[in-house]
C-alpha cells in the first residue's frame, strides 16, 4: 500500500533533487521557500505523486529509505552513517532469527536498520544510559515504523545489564567504551557469535582489540574503515563528486569461540 496517510514519515523532493523529510499531520503545512503545502494536500495519495506549492512549485512525495531518514531526522545523538551501518549488518552477518543485543541506541539510526535485518522472526534488545536519547530514540522509531516492531525491546541502562541475562547471536555497540562490554561478551556471547563496535577514534579502536586479545575467547579479529565518494553523471561528463564522506568510524567485528573443555 503506497497511498500516504496521517503520521507517515514523507520525503520531498523539490525541482533540484532537494529534500524535505516531514511527518504528515491533518491540518498542518509545509513552509518553503517556494510556498505552502497543506499536508491534506498529501494525505491519501501515492508515493511517487508530484503536487505544487502555493507558488505553483513542483514537489515530489517519496516514503524515505532508511538511509535518508536517519540522515534527515532530527536526533540528539550522532548516528551511524548508512554507508557504515551497510558493512555492520554485512560483517556482523545480521540475519533473521538473531538475537542482537545493541547499545547505545542513540538516535535510533542502526537498531532500526538491525531490527530490519533480524526480522521479526529476530529479536534486537537494545540499551542506552541516557533517558533523553531513549525518549528520542523512541519517537525516531515510532515515526519510521509507524509504531515500535514488536521484535525491538528498548531498554534504558548498560549493556551490560543485558549481557548478565541474554545470551545473544550478535552484539554490536556504538559506545564510548565498548572494552566494558568485552568480558561479558566472552562469556554469554552465543559460540560462534559476532562481536561488532563502532567506534570513531585509534585509541579506541587500540583499547578494544586489546581487551579482545586478552580473553582468549575470539578469533577472526578485523578493523576497518569505509569511505564512500558519489559520481556526477551529466551526459558524457562523468567524474568524481568534489565531496566525499571519509572517516566517521572504525568497525571492528570478532567471532565467539567455542569454550575449551576441561
Amino acid at each position: 500500500m503506497t497511498v500516504f496517510q496521517a503520521g507517515d514519515a514523507c520525503l520531498l523532493f523539490d525541482r533540484k533533487g532537494r529534500r524535505y523529510l516531514i511527518e504528515l499531520i491533518a491540518g498542518a503545512e509545509f513552509h518553503h521557500h517556494h510556498g505552502v503545502l497543506p499536508h491534506d494536500e498529501m494525505i491519501g495519495i501515492e508515493e511517487g505523486t508530484t503536487v505544487r506549492s502555493s507558488k505553483n512549485r513542483p514537489l515530489t512525495l517519496m516514503r524515505p529509505r532508511l538511509a535518508d531518514y536517519a540522515l534527515k531526522m532530527p536526533r540528539g545523538a550522532a548516528v551511524v552513517y548508512p554507508k557504515d551501518v551497510g558493512a555492520i549488518l554485512v560483517w556482523a552477518d545480521i540475519q533473521p532469527g538473531n538475537l542482537v543485543l545493541e547499545a547505545g541506541t542513540g538516535s535510533g539510526a542502526l537498531t532500526m536498520a538491525l531490527a530490519r535485518a533480524a526480522g521479526a522472526t529476530g529479536k534486537v534488545v537494545s540499551y542506552e544510559l541516557r533517558e533523553d536519547h531513549a525518549k528520542l530514540a523512541k519517537k525516531r522509531i515510532k515515526g519510521f515504523f509507524g509504531d515500535i516492531p514488536d521484535h525491538i525491546d528498548l531498554r534504558l541502562g548498560s549493556v551490560e545489564e543485558g549481557l548478565s541475562e541474554l545470551r545473544p547471536d550478535r552484539i554490536v555497540l556504538d559506545v564510548p567504551e565498548p572494552w566494558h562490554a568485552v568480558p561479558g561478551a566472552a562469556t554469554n556471547l552465543a559460540p560462534g557469535g559476532i562481536f561488532c563496535c563502532y567506534v570513531p577514534t585509534v585509541p579506541q579502536v587500540q583499547e578494544v582489540r586489546r581487551s579482545l586479545d586478552q580473553t582468549g575467547a575470539f578469533l577472526d579479529i578485523m578493523t576497518f574503515e569505509i569511505m564512500m565518494r558519489e559520481w556526477a553523471v551529466d551526459g558524457r561528463s562523468v567524474r568524481p563528486s568534489h565531496r566525499m564522506i571519509g572517516h566517521t568510524g572504525f568497525i571492528t567485528v570478532a567471532r565467539k569461540l567455542e569454550p575449551a573443555g576441561d
